[in-house]
């Protein structure tokens, strides 16, 4: 049974458990949280490609020790050539395929902005050992990696590129417990140790990527990996009782996660995973919803700034008035799916790190580089083919995200970073841990173990219903159906829900980690 971790002088948390130790060594090294993370989210490229990866975008909430929060968005722009002409005769971008691969990846270019810190203590080479080991020696694939490869095998295998010779190398997809080795991956991390983030974008390493994208037919050029740059967007805020809440800016829906505690915080005090508990926050979902989906997107075209929305005290208070406490909102509404992975890392200074990044679906567009052994997101399949308004196709714009790292500094001195993958099911999941840990009192890991649920689609599901793992008591189950939510009951444990994590660093210096038990993943302290 899984425990809250706890230390003093440094935690990592990850969903698998080599990532966590990865983390968890930079800081016994001397390295800072932010250097942590580096070595967590290269390590989760190796050890859970189907998840992530460096052909794909990330972003980091960091609160340092001076109090401050700030964000790092490595988010990358629709190509030059990824026009709406490009898609004639279409009604959506596929999600596969070389025309699904038409955004740059901005992971490379966050970690370079991480490495530049005044902070910054160790070398990009130390950094990177334990994924260039692991990518070399190979590592063992994971029962939900292995359940993945056999679902998506058919529709991946067929795709230009490398995908079978490194993911089916004997002509079938790896078992759990297989050791799947990655060459030509670890040699792409050995030549980022030596000639730096930046050769992704404009040196050696940008003209094999190149070269691989415009052979495997992706409007992904040269060019445009060039005009790559990191933004630094000030993160969303927002106060509700006892905390203020950090989440990050659009393109990324963490607008969506900040209204749903925000609405709830207005609504009548309940109990921890009681009827009014869930119902509330699942009605406030719909609401955030439905905002999310009518503004987000690349921020320069958005009909109205983010944090305005947040501000705007009265229209909160009306939108959650308008939330009956025993009656379901009609839904479904239009959703977004999607795949990622979230970790965290806190150091004895204070500094503490909210991240993640993602390829988007599994294994992402389903084009590896040959030369390189980079998995390429598919983010850009998001984009709408419409003439304008919401997350339109245009070159230069930035996709709408699912991705939302979340950090919360309680009135205790507590700070608390928190997250999940899962699309749909991310700004939900946030707010279950969230509550249940700062709202209610449960402990941490409790409030990451316990039963969830999810209202409409998220990773590996299409469906519009609420679903519930079945370790909720039934009469919550009863009262949730009474009040017309279309209820669906999962397995007690699912991946469905995400895997979620949390890092809670107390005033006296105490780091607290959680975990998921749905996840491969561990909580690590030093």
């Amino acid at each position: 049974m899984l425990t809250t971790q706890r230390s003093h002088r440094g935690m990592a948390t990850a969903p698998h458990f080599l990532a966590a130790q990865a983390g968890r060594d930079i800081l016994a090294a001397g390295g800072t949280a932010l250097e942590a993370s580096i070595a967590i989210a290269a390590t989760l490229a190796v050890v859970y490609p189907h998840m992530t990866g460096i052909g794909g975008d990330g972003f980091w909430l960091i609160h340092e020790p001076d109090g401050s929060v700030r964000a790092i968005h490595g988010c990358g722009r629709a190509a030059a050539k990824a026009t709406p002409a490009l898609y004639a005769g279409r009604t959506a971008i596929p999600s596969r395929g070389p025309l699904a691969a038409n955004t740059v990846a901005g992971t490379l270019s966050a970690w370079g902005e991480i490495l530049r810190a005044p902070d910054s203590r160790m070398p990009l080479g130390d950094l990177l050992a334990p994924a260039i080991g692991l990518a070399r020696e190979g590592v063992a694939v994971t029962p939900g990696g292995a359940q993945i490869a056999a679902d998506k095998g058919a529709e991946l295998r067929g795709q230009p590129g490398a995908y079978a010779a490194i993911f089916e190398p004997d002509g079938r997809p790896l078992h759990a417990g297989d050791i799947l080795r990655q060459h030509r991956l670890a040699d792409t991390f050995a030549i980022l140790a030596r000639d730096g983030t930046d050769s992704f974008y404009r040196g050696a390493l940008a003209e094999m990527v190149a070269d691989d994208l415009a052979a495997l037919g992706s409007p992904v050029s040269r060019a445009d990996l060039s005009n790559h740059r990191h933004t630094t967007p000030a993160p969303l805020t927002c106060r509700i009782r006892d905390a203020r809440l950090f989440n990050s800016a659009p393109p990324t829906q963490g607008l969506a996660s900040l209204l749903i505690l925000a609405l709830f915080d207005r609504l009548p005090p309940s109990g921890a995973d009681g009827f009014a508990h869930i119902h509330g926050l699942v009605e406030a979902t719909k609401r955030a919803f439905i905002i999310r989906d009518s503004v987000v997107g690349d921020p320069d075209h958005m009909p109205v700034d983010a944090q305005r929305i947040l501000d705007n005290g009265q229209a909160l208070d009306a939108l959650a008035a308008a939330i009956s406490p025993d009656r379901a909102l009609a839904w479904p509404h239009a959703g977004n799916s999607g795949d990622t992975t979230w970790f965290a890392a806190a150091d004895s200074r204070g500094q503490v790190v909210s991240a993640i990044q993602s390829t988007y679906f599994e294994f992402g567009s389903g084009l590896v580089l040959p030369q390189t052994g980079i998995v390429w997101q598919n983010r850009g399949a998001s984009f709408r083919l419409a003439p304008d308004g919401w997350n339109a196709l245009r070159p230069g714009r930035l996709p709408f995200h699912t991705l939302n790292p979340a950090l919360a500094r309680l009135d205790d001195g507590r700070v608390v970073a928190y997250g999940t993958m899962g699309g749909e099911g991310q700004p939900q999941t946030q707010a279950a841990v969230f509550t249940r840990y700062a709202r209610f009192g449960m402990d941490l890991q409790d409030a990451v173990s316990a039963p969830r649920w999810l209202l409409g689609r998220t990773w590996g599901e299409d469906s519009p219903t609420l679903k519930l793992e079945s370790r909720f008591p039934p009469d919550v189950v009863a009262a949730l159906r009474m009040a017309g939510h279309d209820v669906e009951l999962l397995p007690p444990f699912t991946s469905t829900m995400g895997h979620a994590g949390a890092i809670v660093r107390w005033p006296d210096g105490t780091i607290e980690g959680a975990t998921d038990p749905r996840s491969d993943g561990a909580a690590k302290g030093y």
